[in-house]
């Protein structure tokens, strides 16, 4: 049997970056989620993988209005993700979004977006596997300053990674 606190300390050894997925309910109202768990799939069609939680406010939506927004979080949205990450429905009180044409909802000050629609979605224990084709896309300046999570902790890339790319 695997504890399951070993087992979230395993992962937390792998460092990520930090997302919040958004969907906008049938009464305009953002239900999102704090994600490390985001992958691509494919380029061809362009697909991204997320995995909510099937107890989450956010699942549900997303299943029914079929798309959602991938917002890559910059090293100063931790406030952000933490609220994100958390239970209830007011999260996104208090925090800067408009509506996209494609009908998501896009908080401002991201890194990076994605906007997608439901391509598919599996079984995942007491997670969902949710396939989203891209739609349209979205990148801030050149700065690349995204927030990384690693072992239990939120912190901005290191300076050595941040001139690498600001070189590359």
């Amino acid at each position: 049997m695997i504890d399951s606190q070993h087992y979230k300390q395993v992962l937390g050894a792998f460092p990520t970056g930090v997302t919040i997925v958004t969907a906008l309910d049938e009464e305009d109202r953002v239900v999102g989620f704090t994600a490390s768990a985001f992958s691509a799939v494919s380029m061809d069609p362009p697909l991204v993988l997320i995995c909510p939680s099937l107890g989450s406010d956010s699942y549900p939506v997303i299943k029914r209005t079929g798309r959602f927004a991938v917002h890559i979080l910059g090293h100063d949205q931790q406030s952000i993700a933490y609220r994100f990450a958390g239970k209830g429905r007011d999260k996104v009180e208090g925090v800067a979004w408009h509506r996209s044409a494609h009908g998501n909802a896009i908080l401002d000050g991201a890194t990076a977006y994605l906007e997608c629609r439901l391509w598919e979605d599996y079984p995942g224990g007491d997670h969902a596997i949710v396939v989203g084709e891209v739609q349209s896309l979205w990148l801030g300046n050149d700065k690349l300053d995204p927030l990384l999570y690693c072992r239990g902790k939120m912190d901005k890339l290191p300076e050595s990674l941040r001139l690498a790319a600001a070189t590359a």
